[in-house]
């Protein structure tokens, strides 16, 4: 059955709510052709891309248990402040850095920062104290600002709303599988470079996973496209269809500024109380997240040595990437948010409760791994709640989502003190703030939704809107 779109929603403007008009047709066939060119180009693009940025990002866990610690002189608290710096200038340049990926190519302007940043971490391999890395962590965090705010908003840009959830999950297993290789690139740098050409594993560490990021950064600017309206390798019709699409799931992204100027999308964005209702869930979860830099530090202190320390963080890294999978793609399935994010959550919120009270080794590293699952299922869920709740203009939604994404990782601030090495509660402080951050989690997922359904956009009230929404039930 074809899909009809008023004449006016033309593939270099930005896309509006549905009319029921003659003009423009297409069939389901095609428009699932033209998606899969689409996904063949524009996700393995992003997934490599954040693979390599959590890899450099959280490599500095398992070189710090491989002896960066004891080369820099380098306490447990020291490495809290190393980890802090980097959430500073992240949190500081996520906003303006997604406001000019909205007036850019995002196929130049992204991979140049990942080239950049790649660079940068080879550059760790050389420091001689934990105040240099300190302050290449800050430059590393100023870099990778964009990248993950900037990705949710170019994929959202180019699918529906029920098509996120899928595409969004398979681009932040990068997130679960960077953590399980940078284990066991880590154990396999310590057992076979440590020492080569006199530098250390920890180094070989860094100056590897570097190296590997500029390299992707190239491979990215040949596969990464701009916008539906914008990109090249498609024809004018695949554009015109890519476009209409979207208008009508209310969902479109432009190259355009849709007519709005950065102050008034800023204040758009500002003055959206769904804005701050998400950066309230973000911060939860992305607080109760700072304990992937950790792992090898909480894994170590379970009794594992050596680097049997970088090994053993890969099984939980596994487990969360079944389910980021699992929650996302059935909450695609069902087209619907709030209950999954609650769920995953929830399965957060008991596994932190039995690591307070359990002393047991073995119990607790397997509790680590599903309390690990719940909160790297939950994020995702939250990033992609707010593309479709926040839907246009399209800056509107960028600045959103960067704010989101920076008020969110603020929580790192205060996350890159909760555990410590060696620490004598069995580290049943940070547990039990992880445990009060994920039941706030449960309760604000109920209620957002509440709020949702009662507060809906005043242009969603019209009947073509209604009439959208009819066949699209993402909680929005």
């Amino acid at each position: 059955m074809a899909t009809r779109y008023h004449s006016g929603d033309a593939a270099d403007s930005p896309p509006s709510l549905p009319i029921d008009d003659d003009d423009f047709e297409y069939d389901a066939e095609e428009e699932k052709k033209v998606l899969r060119k689409v996904d063949m180009r524009l996700i393995p693009a992003v997934w490599l891309m954040y693979l390599l940025s959590y890899l450099d990002r959280s490599n500095i866990g398992n070189a710090y248990t491989a002896g960066m610690g004891r080369d820099l002189n380098m306490t447990s608290q020291n490495y809290s402040v190393v980890l802090l710096v980097f959430f500073v200038s992240y949190i500081i340049f996520e906003v303006p850095s997604n406001i000019i990926l909205t007036r850019t190519r995002p196929s130049i302007y992204l991979p140049s920062l990942m080239f950049a940043w790649g660079g940068l971490s080879m550059c760790f391999a050389a420091v001689k104290t934990w105040q240099a890395a300190a302050g290449l962590r800050f430059l590393l965090g100023m870099l990778e600002a964009t990248f993950a705010p900037g990705v949710l908003f170019l994929l959202s840009s180019w699918y529906k709303k029920h098509e996120l959830a899928r595409r969004y999950s398979l681009y932040y297993t990068a997130v679960a599988l960077s953590g399980m290789f940078g284990g066991l690139i880590a154990g396999g740098l310590l057992q076979t470079l440590d020492g080569t050409h006199g530098i250390p594993g920890w180094a070989w560490l860094f100056i590897v996973e570097g190296a590997a990021t500029c390299g992707v950064s190239i491979i990215a600017y040949l596969m990464l496209p701009d916008f539906p309206s914008t990109t090249r390798w498609l024809t004018p019709r695949e554009r015109k269809i890519l476009s209409v699409r979207l208008a009508r799931d209310s969902v479109g992204g432009s190259q355009e500024g849709e007519g709005v100027t950065h102050g008034q999308a800023a204040a758009m964005a500002f003055k959206d109380w769904r804005t701050w209702a998400f950066s309230l869930l973000y911060c939860a979860s992305t607080g109760a997240q700072t304990i992937q830099y950790f792992l090898p530090v909480l894994v170590k202190g379970m009794g594992y040595t050596g680097f049997h320390v970088q090994y053993m963080t890969a099984p939980i890294y596994a487990v969360a990437l079944v389910a980021i999978l699992v929650f996302c793609w059935s909450s695609d399935y069902f087209q619907e948010r709030s209950k999954h994010l609650a769920a995953a959550a929830g399965l957060a919120t008991v596994m932190f409760a039995l690591l307070v009270g359990v002393l047991d080794n073995t119990a607790r590293y397997v509790f680590l791994c599903f309390a690990v699952a719940g909160v790297y299922a939950a994020c995702p869920l939250i990033s992609i709640w707010v593309s479709n709740a926040i839907p246009h203009p399209s800056e509107k939604r960028a600045i959103a989502q960067a704010f989101v994404n920076a008020l969110g990782n603020s929580a790192s601030l205060w996350g890159s003190f909760l555990f410590h090495a060696g620490a004598k509660d069995y580290n049943r402080t940070g547990f039990s703030v992880n445990l009060a951050l994920m039941v706030l989690v449960v309760v604000g997922a109920i209620v957002v939704q509440i709020f949702l359904k009662r507060n809906p956009y005043p242009e969603m009230q019209t009947p073509a809107a209604r009439q959208a929404a009819a066949a699209t039930k993402v909680d929005a």
